[in-house]
């Protein structure tokens, strides 16, 4: 290279020496910073101190040095980040720093239009091929057309950085400097996953379906989401971030990107953040494909791509549905990013579907993540209609196609059960929900997910038999409407058809202590119907329980009944409940042979039309 480049290779002070006062100059991203070039640059304004005054210093994201940010320097430099990051986020709050909010996929066009003039770009690349090409390597994102746009490229030749194919060579014709300096890459350490992150990974398993094409952001719950993918089939990748995750599932075949729309066979990225292992597997590996921020964040290009999900998280989600994921009040926090962009695509995707996992609290439990309301100075990531999912260790919401008062319920549900309470009266004083609306704090009204079991009936039917949630009462609404005027008679042995709200909170809301209620329900595509209900109340006088059931008119003689009554028995029995009672109508001969082939021993006794029945459990 010095051979034929040879104005290429001069000393670091005559390089910097041709930055300018009030110069823009982009730093490369992430975990591709140019460690050494970042380090010599103060090192030349420390002993060049008035070398160039007000030099703006632009990038996405800063993990490694950031010195230009010191209050020594900030005459000579005015850092301005499209994405808050740590090593930023006290000097931007402070006033010391400036932040830029926009979508990452609107920064290449903001270069190229000149609205945002680069005048200096330091990156770091492979080494070149007997072409002449080099690598961006692990960040394509930005940089490429930075690069495209500076007046001036200086590149930090580092062996460590792989060839990564896609969009993201250059010549070295297109560098006008070029400093060897071989050192490590940054890499990225993820906080490892709790049992909290965990739980919520393993809720979001249920969501991924095989053939989904995903994305994911970064950090620990992301990691625990992709460890709990092990188990699907056929996997692709779209995504602004590759991370460690990701790699170990190429490993194992579960992504092989097989059934994509777009860029079949290929794990598409646009920066990645990691550990050496993850940049030595993606070297030269023509199984991925880094591409430019305005390609892979692109909502046309997103939304092209068959059965999209794109899964984030936030800082805070209130009980209508609009998220944060940039700031906590006025206090700015990250940014927009490719987060927005991703969750809109996947909603106009055919098939596509968004995924918010969040943990439910904050501050070591001391703060809820779930809201009434985002609070004043906020920014808005996503609104109402962007989540289909939210997810917490508590279980799954499902928002789309919701109203403001089963949005409320649906997230109260998976708050964290401290804050459930506070939750439910603020929502009421702000009239999300009904003024008059039921609720069991503490344990006793804690939803029991251990209780949640499948169950094959005679005829084939895969039934989920869960505890009926809080969140419940738009689905048990219909469940009851859907019911013949003959099924409502025989279950309520009354003529009355109606439903209303004070009467469904009976079955939604609980005492799980002293009542169980079973749902029987199945999956239609995002969808839960309820296709049976079947509930007891316990006597403690006698410790036996008074039990009922219902079936959908369409579901009846297909086993349902026989799955529900066995369940609540099996879940009585393990209470040491000596049996059931019933009142069940005379004439109502189905009822009446589903209970005797379960094998109580049964006493009956007639009165006005209705047997009352006492079924003791054999060997009770």
């Amino acid at each position: 290279m010095k051979k034929v480049y040879p104005e290429k290779f001069v000393g670091e002070n005559e390089i910097f020496s041709r930055i300018h006062r009030g110069d823009r100059i982009f730093i490369h991203t992430a975990c591709a910073e140019p460690q050494y070039l970042v380090r010599a640059l103060i090192k030349f304004v420390e002993s060049h101190p008035k070398a160039f005054f007000d030099a703006e210093v632009v990038h996405v994201w800063t993990l490694g040095v950031a010195p230009y940010t010191d209050e020594k320097f900030k005459y000579n430099f005015r850092h301005n980040s499209f994405f808050v990051g740590n090593n930023s986020r006290e000097a931007v709050n402070r006033g010391m720093a400036d932040y830029t909010p926009l979508f990452l996929s609107d920064v290449p066009k903001l270069f190229s239009r000149g609205m945002v003039p680069i005048q200096v770009a330091l990156i770091q690349t492979s080494s070149p091929d007997e072409h002449g090409y080099m690598s961006l390597g692990i960040s394509v994102d930005i940089v490429k057309a930075a690069v495209e746009k500076a007046h001036l490229v200086i590149a930090q030749v580092n062996r460590s950085m792989p060839r990564v194919h896609g969009d993201g060579f250059i010549n070295i014709k297109d560098v006008d400097y070029i400093i060897c300096h071989d050192e490590p890459l940054l890499e990225y350490e993820a906080v490892a996953p709790d049992d909290v992150a965990e739980q919520i990974g393993k809720y979001v398993s249920r969501i991924v379906q095989d053939g989904d094409t995903i994305q994911v952001g970064y950090g620990a719950l992301p990691n625990a989401i992709l460890a709990n993918l092990g188990h699907k089939n056929n996997l692709g990748v779209h995504s602004e971030l590759l991370s460690d995750g990701m790699v170990e599932l190429m490993k194992k075949g579960v992504i092989d990107n097989s059934r994509k729309t777009l860029n079949r066979g290929k794990t598409v990225a646009t920066f990645c953040m990691g550990h050496r292992s993850t940049y030595d597997y993606i070297h030269d590996n023509p199984a991925f494909e880094f591409r430019t921020i305005d390609y892979t964040n692109s909502i046309l290009v997103i939304a092209r791509q068959e059965n999209m999900t794109a899964i984030n998280s936030a800082l805070e989600v209130d009980l209508t549905g609009q998220t944060s994921s940039e700031s906590l009040g006025k206090t700015f926090y990250s940014g927009p990013g490719g987060h927005t962009n991703f969750m809109r695509g996947a909603t106009l995707a055919p098939g596509g579907k968004t995924i918010l996992a969040i943990q439910s609290t904050a501050e070591w439990g001391k703060v809820s993540r779930i809201v009434p309301f985002l609070r004043e100075g906020t920014g808005v990531t996503l609104v109402r209609g962007d989540i289909h999912y939210v997810v917490t260790e508590n279980g799954i919401a499902y928002l789309h196609g919701k109203n403001i008062r089963e949005r409320a319920m649906e997230l109260i549900a998976i708050a964290h059960p401290h804050f459930r309470p506070w939750l439910i009266e603020k929502a009421k004083q702000a009239n999300l929900i009904y003024r008059d609306q039921a609720f069991i704090p503490g344990k006793r009204g804690e939803y029991p997910e251990h209780l949640e079991s499948y169950r094959t009936t005679v005829k084939g039917l895969e039934v989920l038999m869960r505890p009926v949630r809080l969140s419940d009462e738009p689905l048990l609404k219909d469940f009851f409407y859907s019911l013949s005027d003959q099924s409502l008679y025989r279950r309520f042995i009354s003529i009355r058809k109606d439903m209303p709200h004070e009467r469904l909170q009976e079955f939604a809301i609980i005492d799980y202590t002293k009542e169980t209620v079973i749902l029987a329900t199945l999956r239609e595509a995002e969808m839960e119907k309820v296709v049976g209900v079947g509930q007891y109340g316990i006597n403690e006088a006698s410790h036996t329980a008074e039990v009922a059931l219902v079936v959908r008119d369409d579901y009846q003689g297909k086993g349902v009944g026989t799955e529900i009554l066995s369940y609540l028995t099996f879940l009585a029995k393990r209470e040491g409940l000596y049996g059931f009672t019933a009142e069940v109508l005379v004439e109502n001969k189905p009822m009446l042979h589903l209970f005797e082939k379960m094998g109580f021993d049964i006493q009956k006794r007639s009165s006005q039309g209705v047997y009352e029945l006492q079924m003791a459990f054999r060997g009770a």
